[in-house]
């Protein structure tokens, strides 16, 4: 099995569904999302996606943003 973690500082709905629509368009399925949030607001500062890929097989844009 393959993984992929994808970071985002930009923490909208927008942002979210566009790394969702880009990485599961390539063939990676979602597995989770977990937030970073600051000290001083309620409101996350960042976001890790993760995405997995069963068989082992790299796709050829993994490393591409």
């Amino acid at each position: 099995m393959s993984y992929k973690v994808v970071e985002t500082s930009t923490v909208t709905d927008e942002e979210i569904e566009k790394v969702l629509n880009e990485w599961t368009g390539r063939g990676w399925t979602f597995s989770s999302i977990h937030f970073v949030n600051a000290e001083s607001s309620r409101r996350p500062k960042m976001a890790f996606l993760f995405f997995v890929q069963p068989g082992g097989q790299d796709d050829p844009g993994a490393h591409q943003p």
